[in-house]
């Protein structure tokens, strides 16, 4: 069986990945990377892919940045061209990414099957690129793999049958157990600004990206300054996503951060970074994939939106929504430092196997 696995962003890999090693090791799939290229770091090195034990990707589509049409269609096109020249079995795509909706949109218009591995998980608000994402790309594929039960029932919902939604677990949690275990013999190199804070007791962590925390001047200036309230009582390391480091500077927020403990460094990739937060007191994100893993491996976790697509993670997990109001960041911060903590249990399926019952389903859907 032949299979074009697409990914769109550095995410998608670390959720491709243990997909990709499933389908090869299953001896009856020719599985082949494809690479969009619609996110700032699409240049991955060779060690990227070497940590996650894939090759690199067989295609390299180069969409690049643009508007959300614009990179729609560049990478419609060109995967077009990928499609017809390998005439897939299957198209696998992961995530909720605009590569995920291009990809495929552009399988089913050539008939190809196509199986959506996070299927089914809904924040329901449409402002957000990424439900429509979500929505179309659902309702189209053959295959949906989900990775919560809140999943199943958006998706019976909204019309989908039986036979096509599979329940197998997070393939996002499959990386992390694995890479958590090569960390043992791992030699991994941080800066020693990070590792001080690190070596000096409780820190946090900070990621933030969506345009709508990081665009709005006044959202993210409410959002930096409960930041650097926080961060005089316990350090918070922020590794700084390229929109985000080019709007502190736009916004004039540069001197407040350099007043305060937040300590701003350069993304990291995947290892550096599972080394840092792995053992922060406390992780501030409005990521989907870090609410997850911080679930996995019982880390307490801030989610600075208002909604959640993964409701596991709040429901059974260690996630707490706390919004984007500056108030509500401080005060829900409080209560953690006066020892109302999360404890969380890990969701049904997370326990690293998700990528071989993917494999498992496609194998016995009579392709």
């Amino acid at each position: 069986m032949k299979v074009l696995l697409v990914a769109g962003a550095r995410p998608n890999f670390v959720k491709a990945a243990p997909v990709y090693r499933a389908a090869m090791a299953s001896g009856r799939m020719d599985c082949r990377l494809v690479h969009t290229g619609q996110h700032y770091d699409y240049e991955m090195s060779h060690a990227f892919f070497e940590d996650l034990s894939i090759p690199k990707p067989r295609y390299f589509l180069g969409a690049g940045s643009g508007s959300h049409a614009v990179q729609t269609a560049k990478v419609m096109t060109s995967f077009e061209k990928v499609c017809i020249k390998e005439k897939p079995d299957i198209v696998i795509v992961v995530g909720d990414v605009n590569s995920t909706l291009a990809c495929s949109v552009t399988a089913k218009k050539l008939l190809i099957t196509v199986a959506h591995v996070e299927a089914g998980l809904r924040s329901g608000d449409r402002t957000m690129p990424e439900e429509i994402n979500r929505i179309v790309t659902d309702s189209i594929s053959d295959l949906l793999f989900v990775t919560e039960k809140d999943g199943i029932e958006n998706l019976r919902r909204e019309g989908h049958g039986e036979t096509s939604i599979h329940f197998v677990g997070n393939v996002m949690i499959d990386t992390l157990y694995s890479q958590i275990k090569k960390l043992a013999t791992a030699d991994v190199s941080l800066e020693p600004g990070i590792r001080e804070i690190m070596r000096a007791g409780p820190y946090g962590v900070v990621t933030l990206h969506r345009p709508s925390n990081v665009d709005e001047r006044e959202t993210f200036l409410e959002i930096m300054m409960a930041l650097a309230e926080i961060s005089e009582d316990m350090p918070l390391v922020f590794p700084v996503h390229p929109r985000t480091s080019k709007n502190v500077e736009e916004f004039g927020l540069t001197s407040l951060v350099g007043k305060s403990g937040i300590y701003m460094t350069a993304p990291l990739s995947y290892m550096p970074f599972l080394t840092l937060w792995k053992d922060a007191s406390l992780v501030l994100t409005d990521s989907g994939g870090l609410q997850e893993e911080t679930t996995a491996l019982g880390v307490p976790c801030f989610t600075i939106r208002d909604n959640t697509e993964r409701p596991v993670t709040v429901d059974e997990g260690t996630n707490t929504l706390v919004g984007t109001a500056g108030r509500g960041i401080q005060d829900a911060y409080l209560r953690f430092r006066e020892g109302d903590i999360k404890k969380g249990r890990i969701p049904k399926f997370w326990d690293g196997n998700a990528a071989e019952r993917i494999v498992n389903a496609i194998l016995t859907c009579g392709l």
